[in-house]
């Protein structure tokens, strides 16, 4: 990972029918957002779009131009509906055709002749782009200017996303405290939390009220790139709820 930069961003678009149908639950978001915060990276927006040409494309531009990196998984496998290399292409202006560095990793688990013309679909690469290793079925994704492309099966797209770790810039590493506002109902300190987010720019605090074994729990976290902004937004959250409880 390159050295940290103050403010590094990405998007996510999920490309497929079958995950806006609810045949296929989508996995990849998670991982990849994990991922990226581990990493320094703001995730700021989840795209998912059908197998439609037009709205890859437009999406495709629209947050490639937005953030400084895209992750698109699925639509890269050997049927007719899986085109999002194609729309990749279309999206940059260039050509795309069977790539021989890509051919050359398929044929690392096929024979030349179960090179059949549905396998070589997932050797055609867009002119320009490096290609993103998969050392589980061989079938490489690819990188093209700030966009990312990878598999939509979760273990590919997690193996890929390895791969491509080493590559990208990261940013300062988001640090977060979580405080327990024990027997204090969220109504409760919720306009004072938000004016002490309010006060403090650099630092974003969430309220998030869950059901445990335990019993019903209310859980304050507060997140800051800045050690000291987060130290002293903690200390007005903890002397708020110290106030309320006494």
């Amino acid at each position: 990972m390159d050295q940290p930069s103050e403010s590094v961003t990405a998007a996510i678009l999920v490309i497929g029918d079958e995950i806006l149908s609810g045949r296929t639950k989508d996995k990849n978001i998670g991982t990849i957002a994990d991922f990226l915060t581990a990493a320094g990276i703001d995730l700021r927006e989840v795209r998912i779009v059908p197998d439609e040409p037009d709205m890859i494309v437009e999406a495709v531009n629209a947050l490639r131009a937005r953030y400084t990196y895209l992750f698109t998984t699925g639509g890269i496998g050997p049927t007719h509906d899986d085109i999002t290399a194609d729309c990749v292409a279309r999206a940059f202006g260039v050509g795309i055709d069977v790539d021989e560095r890509a051919r050359a990793m398929l044929l690392e688990r096929h024979k030349p002749e179960d090179l059949n013309e549905a396998r070589l679909r997932m050797a055609r690469i867009p002119f320009g782009a490096d290609l993103i290793a998969n050392p589980v079925s061989k079938a490489p994704g690819f990188r093209i200017g700030n966009v990312h492309v990878m598999a939509g099966v979760p273990s590919i797209m997690q193996a890929m996303l390895d791969s491509i770790a080493p590559t990208l810039k990261g940013g300062a590493a988001m640090l977060s405290e979580t405080i327990e506002a024990k027997g204090l109902p969220e109504g409760t300190y919720a306009g004072d939390l938000g004016a002490i987010a309010k006060e403090r720019p650099k630092v974003s605090i969430g309220s998030y009220p869950a059901m445990t074994p335990e019993g019903f729990r209310n859980r304050i976290v507060v997140r800051s790139r800045d050690p000291e902004a987060l130290a002293e937004a903690r200390s007005a959250v903890e002397a708020l709820l110290a106030r309320l409880s006494a």
